[in-house]
């Protein structure tokens, strides 16, 4: 499902999360935190979307 509004400013490819605007690649909170699982990161994959919500079914 869709969702009605969408931030262009924050691009999104995750189809998994709940907040994904369905056929755009954006994202549909007004903003997003990002935070790390790594002591000292060094590279993109160590960065995460700590605003995830997993879609229900």
């Amino acid at each position: 499902m869709a969702k009605e509004t969408y931030n262009k400013a924050i691009h999104c490819t995750v189809e998994q999360c709940a907040n994904h605007c369905g056929d755009a690649a954006y994202c549909a909170l007004d903003s997003i935190t990002v935070g790390t699982h790594e002591a000292h990161p060094t590279v993109d994959q160590c960065t995460d979307c700590k605003s995830f919500q997993r879609k229900c079914c």
